[in-house]
């Protein structure tokens, strides 16, 4: 082949390089990469365990049935002990080395609040983090895909409701001190605020605390008949369990990052009565749904332990995730996903699992919740879905 010939095949090929679409961080030929960030170390392990084994169910089923347009799903999965810091480091880890294209299920509200900015900068999808910031769909950014309502909004609607079935004196919270609290404390001061109701004591602590004694006398003292709880699972369990042994005795109304399988176990006749919130139902094994129930035998098959509430985010952020790939293409890039995104709509599915549904202007996939009570060591439904109250 002359010189001429060579250098017209060269730049032929250049052209048509070129002229491919670009693939994506994280797409490779044979692959997607992407990172989940949980606590596998902390005060909430228990569900960053079922976290980490759902998502990793969720993969094994969409390679073992061919992946997506060819290409499996590579899951990297990093700890962050539930602490902002170490959350970071799993990011830049995930982000810089192992160059993922979406970080799925992120657990943690203060930890997911450390990282957004890294992410929206880095063109990296921050897609259903486990955490209830409004921040996390709000304002609308194309790197931001928000899971469940804040909780801001669903402490207002809990409220709400709880005040629609009875007439409470004396409103109270317990909170964590960090963004996760603070986002809980908010609902209630605003939902106060528009109802005219004093808020008789606010008591916070620190994430990780054991010892809740100094915080039930407070409440105690302000003669609470309602308390809004907005801890996590070893807090919830703690601080009843200590208002109990003094015999202090108010309604409790826990948030939706207790609602969990793990509240009954740990707290037993203790949380009996307590009301709580959710979005996704939790997967009893006995669960009067066939579809839920069957998917909860299959998790246990798998991990030798019964599936819980983060089970199902993660499986469902996976799930979706997948879902939304598949209808970018073959050419899978920022711009085909991000388009995928806007126009894939997945109504809710036979085990009671919300859809999903985004726009450019609406970044959140589903915006109500249900109430619940603690009854003979399980969480009841006690409501419909909740009206979605206006918080300005």
């Amino acid at each position: 082949m002359s010189r001429t010939v060579k250098t017209i095949a060269f730049a032929a090929a250049v052209a048509t390089a070129t002229a491919a679409p670009a693939l994506s961080r994280g797409v490779g030929e044979d692959e997607i990469r992407i990172g989940m960030i949980t606590d596998l170390s902390g005060p909430v392990i228990e569900y960053g365990n079922e976290a980490r084994n759902a998502a990793t169910m969720a993969v094994e089923e969409i390679n073992a049935a061919g992946g997506i347009h060819g290409r499996k799903i590579n899951l990297i999965v990093e700890d962050n002990g539930y602490e902002p810091r170490k959350a970071m480091l799993a990011a830049q880890k995930l982000i810089e080395q192992d160059d993922v294209m979406a970080i799925l299920g992120h657990l943690g509200t203060a930890t997911n609040m450390a990282v957004l900015p890294t992410l929206i900068e880095s063109k990296v999808y921050n897609f259903l983090p486990q955490g209830g910031s409004p921040a996390f769909y709000d304002p609308p950014d194309r790197y931001k895909i928000g899971l469940a309502p804040s909780y801001t909004q669903t402490a207002f609607d809990a409220l709400t409701w709880m005040y629609g079935q009875n007439s409470y004196e004396r409103l109270c919270t317990l909170y964590q001190d960090d963004d996760y609290g603070r986002e809980s404390l908010e609902g209630l001061e605003i939902f106060a605020r528009k109802n005219d109701i004093a808020v008789a004591e606010k008591v916070s602590y620190k994430r990780g605390a054991t010892d809740f004694s100094s915080q039930i006398a407070r409440l105690r003292a302000a003669d609470c008949d309602l308390v809004h709880n907005s801890t996590t699972v070893r807090e919830l369990v703690a601080s009843i369990s200590e208002a109990n042994k003094i015999g202090f005795k108010p309604t409790w109304l826990g948030n939706i990052a207790n609602y969990s399988i793990q509240a009954a176990q740990l707290g037993g006749d203790n949380l009996e009565g307590v009301y709580n919130y959710y979005v996704f139902p939790i997967p009893y094994l006995d669960s009067e749904n066939e579809g839920l129930a069957k998917w909860a035998q299959t998790y246990v098959d798998r991990f030798g332990s019964e599936p819980g509430i983060f089970s199902m985010y993660s499986y469902y952020a996976v799930r979706v995730f997948a879902q939304v790939a598949e209808a970018a293409g073959r050419d899978l890039n920022d711009d085909s996903f991000a388009a995928a995104l806007e126009s894939t709509k997945i109504p809710p599915n036979e085990m009671g699992v919300p859809g999903f549904g985004i726009t450019a202007d609406n970044r959140l996939a589903t915006s109500a919740a249900r109430m619940v009570q603690m009854q003979n060591g399980k969480w009841v439904e006690v409501s419909d879905w909740l009206p979605v109250g206006e918080l300005d």
